[in-house]
């Protein structure tokens, strides 16, 4: 059994082998055939690679030729630009060289005119040296002479130079005051004996030729109303309206038992008109609420101002005075809202240029001068506000400042003094005096109320934070719009006892006045 095992094993390994001997020369021929083929196939791939060779060969050279002309025509062309721009810097270099040159030349010559002036300045300093050191020694010299001869004149006279002095001015000043006394008395004689008689007639024609009524102002205004119904509208709910009316205006609204009308009151007749003709528009309207009041005011205040221009030129032209300066005409129609003792102050004005011209006629002096100097003599009272108390300095301030002629401003200007200095400011004094003595023509006690009143809106407008200031109720209330912005809730406390406190040291008043600070801030805006 192990012998028929052993045998077939056997015959099987020759099997093996046997195939193994029979794959191995397949694979033999077959890898010659193999052989063969890839060498045909390798000549095929050399003969195409050099043909290809060839051609690539051919091709870089045409490139390599194409890039070397290009290259030559952009390296031409580079070499002609860069020959162009090296020509234009030369040329460039060239021309700064030149103006280097020119101004160097130039330079040249300023310094050497320099030096020479130097040198000629150096001598002159050396000779004027020179002359100061002999002004110096000659005046010394002269100085030392003089105090010689003092001292010899003193020991001959037997006094000093000014004892001398004292005693020839002293001789001189008798003999002076002597004849000074002699020649005043000859001319005091002789003036005296027709001098009154003169200006009693000169003064009595000059009243005869002019005739003006009394003049009697108020410090209040009566608006008659359609019916008593219309005082509640103005004062307003809860009295808004009536507060926002005086606020604007400045001036008190007096609602009372009179029937259909109401008072307005003021010591300012400014405001005062201002007011009356805003409420006449007002009741006219018959809208009254706080917004159309601020409306009404605005237009009634432009509505003043053309009056008081249109007063100016009236005023210029029932005088019979021209060319003048628009500030003065407008200082001359606010006259005609002021009043001084009682006394409209440009009737007043128009009165002293009447009478100053007709003086002027008699005394054969410039008539135009004098009824100038009069109609203007008063125009810094049209301040409205910080009036000075020497008004007749601000009308000379005035007139300086508008050009007018110098006469009329020293007339103007001196018609207070105790001695006005020229005879226009004689006249003017002298004109002054009659309108302001005729029987009716000023009362005290408005004067010294209304400068009280304007004192203590004086008072309130000094401090810094303070806007408005407003004088009502007869002067028993000051009103005060302060800026919000630099016065807080806290500081108005502060500010109005200091009012209260400046009010009592600098006035003298009878009973108590009320001090009132506002502080109020507004944002308006509208809707369109």
């Amino acid at each position: 059994m192990n012998i028929v095992n052993e045998l077939g094993t056997a015959i099987m390994i020759w099997s093996i082998l046997g195939f193994a001997i029979g794959a191995a020369a397949g694979y033999a021929a077959a890898t010659t055939t193999t052989r063969r083929r890839a060498a045909a196939e390798l000549l095929i791939a050399e003969s195409d690679a050099r043909t290809i060779r060839e051609v690539a060969s051919k091709e870089a050279e045409a490139h390599k030729a194409q890039l070397l002309l290009e290259a030559k025509e952009n390296a031409e062309q580079q070499w002609s630009e860069q020959s162009q721009e090296l020509r234009e810097r030369r040329n460039e270099i060239v021309e700064q060289e030149r103006r280097l040159t020119k101004r160097e030349e130039q330079i040249e010559v300023r310094a050497t005119g320099l030096q020479e002036r130097e040198e000629n300045l150096g001598k002159m300093r050396k000779r004027v040296r020179r002359r100061e050191t002999d002004v110096e020694a000659a005046w010394q010299e002269a100085e030392a002479n003089r105090i010689k001869q003092v001292e010899l004149l003193e020991q001959v006279a037997a006094m000093t130079c000014q004892q001398a002095k004292d005693e020839l001015l002293a001789k001189m000043e008798g003999e002076v005051r002597q004849d000074a006394a002699l020649l005043t008395k000859r001319v005091i004689e002789a003036a005296q004996e027709n001098a009154e008689i003169e200006a009693r007639r000169i003064m009595t024609t000059a009243i005869q030729r002019y005739a003006a009524d009394h003049i009697a102002e108020s410090t209040v205004t009566v608006v008659d109303l359609p019916n008593d119904d219309m005082k509640g509208r103005i004062i307003g709910r809860q009295g808004r309206n009536i507060r926002a009316l005086e606020l604007a205006t400045g001036v008190n609204l007096i609602i009372d038992d009179t029937p259909e009308s109401v008072t307005v009151s003021a010591f300012n007749p400014v405001r005062r008109e201002i007011a009356a003709r805003a409420l006449q528009k007002l009741i006219q309207d018959g809208r009254i609420h706080p917004t159309t009041i601020e409306e009404v005011v605005a237009k009634s205040t432009k509505e003043v101002e053309a009056a008081i221009r249109k007063a100016g030129d009236e005023a210029c032209l029932e005088s019979g005075i021209q060319s003048v300066h628009p500030k003065i005409k407008e200082a001359l129609g606010r006259l005609c809202f002021r009043t001084s003792y009682g006394q409209n102050v440009l009737k007043h004005s128009l009165e002293v240029a009447s009478l100053c011209e007709h003086m002027a006629g008699e005394l054969g002096l410039d008539c135009v001068i004098a009824k100038r100097a009069g109609l203007f003599h008063d125009l810094g009272k049209a301040a409205e506000s910080d009036q000075q108390a020497n008004h007749a300095a601000a009308s000379a301030e005035i007139l300086r400042r508008c050009g007018e002629d110098e006469n009329v401003i020293a007339a103007v200007e001196a018609h207070h003094d105790r001695s006005p200095g020229t005879i226009y400011g004689v006249l003017v004094q002298a004109a002054d005096a009659l309108s302001a003595a005729r029987p009716g023509a000023r009362r005290e006690a408005l004067e010294t109320y209304v400068k009280r009143l304007e004192q203590l809106e004086k008072i309130a407008s000094q401090h810094a934070a303070v806007v408005n200031a407003h004088a009502i109720q007869a002067g028993r209330e000051l009103r005060v719009i302060v800026e919000p912005s630099k016065c807080s809730d806290a500081e108005m406390v502060a500010l109005s006892r200091d009012l209260a406190k400046d009010i009592e040291k600098q006035l003298q008043y009878p009973g108590e006045i009320k001090v009132t600070v506002i502080r109020e801030t507004r944002a308006v805006e509208y809707a369109r």
